[in-house]
């Protein structure tokens, strides 16, 4: 009897050890499903950082060259991509005057957005400024302009590859006339983007001694263009056929002025290369004798898309690099030959990858612009 009693006692222990075995693998494995369960739905459902859940951020973009295309998409594609994030975005332009540039910067100030993006501000003030903005804790991204600005913590400066842009156009040149030729440069000092332009140029220019310059010409102004046009003309009279075989123009005002002087005086035979494209460019370029070869550029609107990104990033207290430089592209006469509508809108279906970048375009971004849809 003892002995069965003993062997029935043993069973129940074992079966019982049994038992909490398998109901310590059921809650394990149900520990374990409830994880993964949560993994995916975290990875489903991306949350907005709170710095900006339910909040009105408000957030000034302001521009000291003005009164051009490149200015006017690079204020709306700011404006633009600030809309699909249900952000308020304000711009100012000054057209080049440097008094009303830091006023608006002053204003912007004492109007208290969240964030600024301050653009060309190539002198001394505006490092003055921007250190005022940030002693205020808020949020500033610069675009060509004071490298000064780089000492600034938490501030990021962007610009156009220069270094690429010019690289693209003026190899485009040299290329084209078998590293010979004489030419006229377009250039203006004083600008951020257009000193790293000029590195570029002069050591290439070292690189391909047969390439001469003859002629050296530039002012930035609200109308350079018309300035340019005048300026070119007078060099062309200077330098008849056979003395001048192309003009580089390291800005697009200078380009189209350039552009229409050689039309007016029949000298087909002189080509020019630019940096910068917008749609008066593009239509200036694509017409049937043109004497506009190509021009390398980035999307206006796409700088000023990426630099607001950048902006909301910092709002949102994500990292943020001291420097980005958005991706140039050349874009030749050839490959819009025929196409009477190209466009800066549809210009991307002739120059493959121009105009799109995912650069800080966050998860939570694209969440923040499925909402605003609605």
């Amino acid at each position: 009897m003892k002995k069965l009693l003993s062997l029935f006692l043993i069973l129940v222990v074992v079966l019982g050890g049994s038992l909490v075995g398998c109901k310590q693998q059921e809650k394990e494995t149900a520990s374990n499903t409830s994880s993964t369960t949560d993994k995916v739905e975290k990875n489903e459902n991306v949350d907005i950082p709170v710095t900006l859940k339910d909040k009105e951020v408000k957030i000034a973009v302001i521009r000291k060259i003005g009164g051009d295309d490149h200015t006017a998409q690079f204020l709306a594609g700011a404006k633009k991509e600030g809309e699909r994030l249900g952000v308020i975005v304000n711009t100012f332009s000054a057209n080049g005057d440097t008094t009303k540039f830091h006023d608006s910067i002053a204003q912007a100030i004492e109007k208290d957005y969240d964030g600024y993006i301050i653009s060309h501000g190539d002198d001394k003030g505006t490092v003055d400024y921007v250190k005022k903005i940030r002693d205020k804790g808020k949020a500033v991204v610069t675009f060509d302009s004071n490298p000064e600005i780089s000492k600034i913590d938490g501030v990021t400066l962007t610009s156009q590859d220069d270094e690429s842009l010019a690289l693209l156009s003026f190899k485009k040149l040299i290329q084209d006339h078998n590293g010979k030729a004489n030419i006229a440069y377009l250039w203006v000092d004083g600008f951020p983007p257009m000193v790293n332009r000029n590195r570029i140029y002069e050591d290439l220019k070292e690189k391909y001694p047969d390439i001469k310059e003859v002629e050296r010409w530039g002012v930035a102004a609200a109308d350079t263009s018309v300035q340019t046009q005048n300026a070119v003309s007078a060099i062309l009279s200077k330098y008849p056929k056979g003395k001048l075989d192309a003009i580089y123009a390291t800005w697009d005002a200078f380009a189209i002025g350039a552009t229409r002087a050689v039309k007016e005086a029949g000298r087909s035979e002189v080509k020019i290369y630019g940096i910068d494209v917008s749609n008066a460019d593009l239509q200036a370029i694509s017409e049937e004798g043109s004497p506009w070869i190509s021009t390398a550029a980035v999307d206006p609107k796409l700088v000023g898309a990426v630099n607001l990104r950048i902006v909301m990033k910092k709002l949102a207290g994500e990292m943020t690099p001291k420097f980005y430089d958005l991706e140039a592209s050349l874009i030749n006469k050839d490959s819009l030959t025929g196409s009477k509508n190209v466009n800066m809108e549809n210009l991307s279906q002739f120059i493959k990858g121009f105009g799109v970048s995912s650069a800080f375009d966050e998860p939570w971004m694209n969440k923040l612009k499925e909402e605003n849809k609605k």
